[in-house]
């Protein structure tokens, strides 16, 4: 099975466990009185749509972003958790930047899960070295674990930046929407953790 298909596979096992079960139709008329209703705003016309729509679009974004920094097999659950946030405060979710809220969301729902057990070295680095380097098995192996060493030594807050960036791929207003600060207060914290990355690398650097 294909990386794509897989990716493909966890994105669907979220989506279905992320919805909701006050967002289903419910013949009964006590419904309302349920604790789950009781946890979430009254579920307006078109909010279903917009969650299926939330959930079918990011849905492998977040799942990716959970495979490279916990677990494999807690992925698809840690992606499902923030799904089911989304849903809960569907009032407060920006529909202009709703992906950023999520990674922000990711952000806090991955710092719980690490509180709840081991600490997680930073060692899940893409498998595929750089492209300088990659012709050169050997080469590609030494180049991959300096850049480990070179993301570990840097302070937690610059390695989230630089992997949300590289990753993720935001940078701008997405970025910043992700760590609730201004647009120029982003762009200032990324110049400086890419500087100290720049730094550290050039410490280890050894060809």
């Amino acid at each position: 099975m294909t990386t794509a298909s897989t990716d493909a596979d966890a994105a669907e096992t979220s989506r279905e466990a992320a919805m909701p079960d006050d967002a289903r139709p419910e013949p009964s008329p006590r419904a309302e009185s349920s604790p789950r209703a009781e946890s979430s705003p009254p579920a307006a016309s078109g909010d279903l749509d917009w969650f299926t729509r939330v959930a079918r679009e990011h849905s492998t974004a977040l799942v990716k972003y959970f495979a490279r920094r916990a677990p494999r097999q807690d992925a698809e659950d840690l992606a499902a958790e923030v799904f089911a946030t989304a849903w809960r405060r569907r009032d407060d979710v920006p529909r202009e930047a709703v992906l950023p809220w999520l990674y922000r969301t990711a952000g806090f729902t991955l710092a719980n899960h690490r509180r709840k057990h081991v600490d997680l070295p930073v060692d899940e680095l893409p498998e595929t070295g750089s492209v300088r380097v990659a012709d050169d098995p050997e080469l590609s192996v030494l180049f991959d674990a300096e850049l480990r060493g070179a993301l570990a030594s840097v302070g937690e807050r610059d390695r989230r930046i630089l992997l949300l960036h590289a990753w993720e791929g935001l940078d701008g207003e997405e970025l910043a929407s992700v760590l609730g600060i201004s647009r120029s207060g982003a762009d200032a914290a990324l110049s400086r953790a890419r500087k100290r990355l720049r730094d550290a690398w050039g410490e280890r650097q050894t060809f």
